[in-house]
């Protein structure tokens, strides 16, 4: 270990090449989170049902981006060893089919949303006022699942050929106005009426929007890379179909397996009472801003492994493989202390309830304590495994550890046994164990590594 740390810290040229991808990534990131844990301090002044109402709606979008997440995922391995191999074409073609992987998902999830959002909050919470917030929010935001799905698709690609720079930009705009429309729309600044969280959905569906155009207009105007016409992007045949799928066909399943693994953790703590779901959801927003240093280093290491995969250099990506998990492991460690020992300074911008407030620290604490392992696990399965296109291995290692342990303990520790909230973060963390054994063994053998180019070339 110690050989492998002295070779990371001597190689300043890996380091320059991955800061100058993951800088951009992490900024995006943390715009992101940060106005979503301001826009979730300014929804908590209205008070714990407003807070437990949007943040049991957005669980619906929660779904859809990790659908997203997994679809375009596997659109970047492609990507990443397309752009490796310098095959535009093949990119255009996995761009379009990204495209269509993520309307396939995001229409129907927009029309349940619209159509039946009452019916959609009695699966979380039987509270009526929960309800009935949460539908109104719900109804608005609907046709954001739309533009998201568009615009998650370019903004992976661009990360994936190394330009994260136009996504950053197009975020910062977009965040921007959102955060300055929900002061106005939620609390009905300047002549505006007060509307509340349906001020925060009309703010939110408005962003998105902008974000799209934003995006498009500067990949076209420029002439990038995945710019194309409608033909270009449906001309995949069907061998391209097939392998897109075998690839990313686990990946998205692994997001999906994982993100029905958190609702079912929403609605253990939903059940557990409104001030816990609404100390779940402060806590999940903070804990996003500690979360985005190693989101942005694990999608950096997807590109710059793929890239050498594609280019041929197996041994390399293995050593690049190696110098990440390093990093995440530092990273994970830093964060994780820093975040338990800032917990009792960060609830005291709360103006909640004493005992939600104490709930928000003790959970921030008992995170913090698992960091370490969580960026070790996801730089393994989100930036290494899938690089390689190892993802059915993935999947498999992510449902054992999520459905297998993580979920029948959150129902006998939240809802059996009563445990407290933080107790029950601690003992789901289990799954992060299993996860961290099965990944390093696999990482060892070597299989990870594939060339998904080599029908091309």
């Amino acid at each position: 270990m110690r050989q492998y740390l002295q070779e990371y810290l001597k190689d300043s040229r890996f380091r320059k090449t991955m800061l100058g991808i993951a800088l951009p990534i992490i900024l995006q990131m943390l715009l992101t989170n940060g106005l979503s844990f301001v826009d979730t301090i300014m929804i908590a002044r209205l008070g714990e049902s407003e807070i437990a109402a949007v943040g049991l709606a957005n669980q619906m979008f929660f779904l859809v981006f990790l659908i997203f997440f997994g679809i375009t995922s596997g659109t970047g391995i492609f990507i990443a060893q397309f752009w490796g191999d310098g095959d535009e074409k093949g990119i255009h073609h996995v761009v379009g089919l990204s495209l269509v992987g993520t309307m396939v998902f995001a229409v129907p999830f927009a029309l349940v949303s619209w159509l039946i959002p009452h019916e959609l909050m009695h699966l979380f919470t039987p509270d009526p006022v929960v309800v009935q917030l949460g539908a109104e929010y719900l109804r608005i935001i609907a046709p954001s699942y739309i533009l998201s799905g568009i615009s998650f698709t370019f903004a992976m690609a661009l990360r994936s050929i190394e330009r994260p720079r136009i996504p950053l930009a197009a975020t910062a705009v977009s965040l921007g106005i959102n955060s300055v429309l929900n002061l106005v729309l939620i609390f009905g600044l300047i002549g505006f009426p007060a509307l509340g969280v349906k001020g925060a959905a009309i703010a939110t569906l408005i962003s998105r929007g902008i974000e799209l155009i934003l995006i498009l207009t500067l990949i076209y105007t420029r002439q990038l890379p995945v710019a194309a016409g409608i033909r270009d992007y449906l001309g995949f045949d069907r061998d391209m179909v097939k392998r897109f799928f075998i690839t990313a066909g686990p990946v998205l399943l692994n997001e999906i397996a994982w993100s029905l693994g958190m609702v079912m953790y929403k609605i253990v703590f939903a059940r557990m009472g409104t001030d816990v779901v609404a100390a779940a959801n402060i806590t999940e927003s903070i804990q996003g801003l500690f979360f985005v240093i190693l989101m942005g280093t694990g999608t950096t290491a997807a590109i710059m492994i793929g890239k050498k995969i594609g280019e041929g250099q197996k041994e390399e990506a293995y050593r690049f493989a190696r110098y990440f998990l390093i990093q995440g492991l530092i990273s994970g460690v830093v964060l994780g202390i820093l975040m338990s020992a800032t917990a009792p300074a960060i609830v005291l911008i709360l103006n909640m309830k004493p005992e939600t407030i104490r709930l928000v620290r003790l959970t921030l604490m008992a995170i913090g304590i698992l960091i370490p392992i969580k960026a070790f696990n996801l730089h393994m399965i989100v930036g290494i495994l899938r690089s390689g296109g190892d993802t059915t291995f993935s999947f498999i290692t992510e449902f054992l550890g999520v459905w297998g342990i993580g979920v029948p303990i959150a129902f006998l520790a939240g809802l059996y046994f009563r445990l407290s909230l933080p107790a029950v973060y601690l003992l789901v963390g289990l799954e992060e164990v299993f996860k961290f054994i099965m990944t390093g063994l696999r990482f060892r053998s070597g299989k990870w590594i594939n060339d998904l180019t080599r029908n091309e070339k």
